[in-house]
């Protein structure tokens, strides 16, 4: 009986993997003309291209005028997104245990007032985080900017958390302490390994939201020793004098290229995220 269900199965879902493939065909080909369009050359009103070039990717090994530094940028975003990642691994990692595990006082009470803030669209605080980094001396760097995506990402990084932390049996912490671990010993021992795949999408999640962001880098960090590559992107449409399309393109498949790495290496942790904790 099995051997003939999975036919039918597999005949029932070509129709719509076929439909998804039709629909995404040209999403995939705007994909192959952007990366062409970088290296080669076109006229305007030409469709075909003429010749090959790597002078649209020119920014590699030298420097545009009146702009960052593409390494240093790029580093810039490596440290924003990792250090955004670890600070909201590390806090969500022990505020969800505390709000899944103890009998913490209006725990409801917070963790409502955590959803609420993450409710709240960035934009919407931008002029009183602007003022707050200002008075503090952390306006324009890169630490600033740091503490406020980290902030902003945490009440969900919380709460996703707590969903992964409710799902592993008391079973195993008991056992700990029957042993004679201490409550800490026992979190990092015996509860994290349950909860990694939680762990590992909530810092996959974190890591593209970090190098995605733009907003408050725009904002919060806009020079250029502290630019990030979306601001850095952002640039090209900015300068009237020395605008180059092909460049613009060339930057952002530059751009895009780490997001493909590491969705492609890490993908079914993220698909975890909304999943639970194991019950091994």
């Amino acid at each position: 009986m099995a051997e003939r269900s999975q036919p039918t199965a597999n005949y029932r879902s070509w129709p719509v993997i076929t439909a998804l493939t039709i629909v995404s065909l040209p999403l995939l080909l705007m994909y192959v003309y952007l990366f062409l369009d970088t290296v080669t050359v076109k006229q305007a009103d030409a469709l075909l291209p003429s010749g090959l070039t790597l002078n649209h990717w020119r920014f590699l090994w030298q420097t545009t005028e009146g702009k960052a530094n593409i390494w240093q940028v790029t580093l810039n975003t490596l440290l924003f997104a990792a250090c955004t990642t670890s600070v909201v691994l590390i806090v969500s990692s022990m505020a969800g245990y505390v709000l899944s595990r103890l009998n913490v006082p209006a725990r409801g009470f917070f963790l409502a007032g955590v959803m609420v803030l993450h409710a709240f669209p960035s934009v919407t605080l931008i002029i009183a985080i602007f003022i707050v980094l200002q008075m503090i001396g952390l306006y324009n760097s890169l630490i600033g900017v740091i503490l406020v995506k980290a902030a902003i990402d945490l009440p969900l990084g919380i709460w996703l958390m707590k969903g992964f932390y409710d799902t592993v049996p008391w079973e195993i912490e008991m056992a700990g302490v029957v042993d004679g671990a201490s409550r800490f010993r026992v979190w990092r021992s015996l509860v994290l390994p349950q909860v990694k795949p939680g762990i590992m999408a909530l810092g996959l999640f974190s890591f593209l939201s970090g190098w995605g962001e733009f907003i408050l880098p725009q904002v919060l960090a806009p020079g250029n020793q502290v630019q990030v590559l979306s601001v850095y992107l952002a640039g090209f449409l900015a300068d009237d004098n020395n605008y180059d399309f092909n460049m613009f393109k060339a930057v952002g498949v530059f751009y895009l290229v780490p997001v493909l790495l590491v969705y492609a290496l890490f993908n079914k942790y993220l698909m975890n995220i909304y999943g639970g904790g194991s019950k091994g």
